[in-house]
């Protein structure tokens, strides 16, 4: 049988880091609707890892 785990989700911190952009950029993108999709939980924006990573392959793509 085959576990699937859930990783967690990012903090716009994270996505920072392992975009190298900084944070305001993340939250222009979000404004603009150009940057990865994110999700608010609560008043905390989060990230899914599979989008941030789709996002970056399909811009590394064009």
């Amino acid at each position: 049988m085959t576990r699937r785990t859930i990783e967690p989700l990012w903090t716009v911190e994270e996505v920072s880091a392992y975009l190298g952009v900084p944070i305001a950029t993340l939250y222009q993108w979000r404004h603009r609707r150009v940057g990865p999709r994110a999700s608010r939980i609560g008043r905390h924006l989060r990230y899914d890892p599979a989008d941030v990573r789709a996002w970056l392959v399909e811009r590394q793509a064009s």
